[in-house]
């Protein structure tokens, strides 16, 4: 037998034999991926664009989380950390990343990039108080259509690192907004109002995750809601996989 097959196990040989059938391809660029690659090849691997906004609580994200948030009359608001996994722009293949678990059911790849998330959040101190993970939610009849919401996707491995409890039943989404895929800077500004908190008592730094920052309206909008519920001394922080730049 010739000693390189030797050396594979049953995993191995199974993945290299389904390979041949149905290549499994780089989430980024689209190569055949080879039996030690997972989701990502090599190549893009070292040139992935991480942020590293989570080691500093300033940072471009947050500056501009902050500037989005409308404070209610006689509330001091705390600044509030803000963190993504990476950068992308309209001509980065790194969008896949967020663009496939969103709208292709990828759960499996965004678990993946969701989990370097949480480890990268659970390595800072400013996020290790964390007591309630929070997604952004849909509305019950885009949730429905979609199977599934990638926000709490992202949530659930960001929870689950930094030992936090992923609270599904904190923010709700009543009423439904047109996709901000397809909206213009004005209907952006209209999802205020659009989403609906009740925090129990006791928790002091919750984290909002959502999928993409993009212009921080949304995670802005979910802000409001959780702040006409809680104290301006609860802290409330976000977290995204993909920030988007130079758009």
């Amino acid at each position: 037998m010739d000693p390189l097959f030797a050396k594979l196990d049953l995993k191995t040989t199974c993945r290299a034999l389904a390979d041949l059938l149905m290549p499994r391809l780089c989430i980024v660029c689209g190569r055949p991926l080879n039996m030690r690659e997972e989701h990502i090849c090599l190549g893009c691997e070292m040139d992935f664009p991480y942020t590293r906004f989570w080691e500093s609580t300033h940072n471009a994200m947050a500056d501009e989380f902050n500037s989005r948030i409308v404070v209610p009359e006689g509330v001091r608001e705390r600044y509030c950390y803000a963190a993504a996994l990476f950068f992308y722009n309209s001509q980065s293949n790194y969008r896949n990343i967020a663009r496939e678990l969103k709208y292709n059911f990828r759960i499996a790849q965004g678990k993946v990039f969701a989990r370097r998330l949480g480890d990268a959040l659970a390595g800072a101190e400013h996020f290790a108080d964390v007591d309630a993970v929070v997604p952004v939610p849909l509305h019950w009849t885009r949730r429905w259509k979609r199977g599934y919401n990638q926000a709490e996707v992202i949530a659930r491995e960001v929870a689950e690192a930094l030992g936090a409890p992923l609270r599904t039943d904190i923010l709700s989404k009543p009423r439904r907004r047109s996709s901000q895929v397809r909206s213009n800077a004005q209907a952006r500004a209209g999802i205020s109002g659009a989403f609906k908190a009740d925090v129990p008592e006791g928790i002091r730094h919750i984290l909002l995750v959502d999928d993409t920052f993009t212009t921080g309206s949304t995670l802005a909008a979910c802000h409001a809601a959780l702040r006409q519920c809680v104290p301006g001394d609860v802290r409330i922080s976000a977290a995204t996989l993909a920030f988007v730049r130079n758009r």
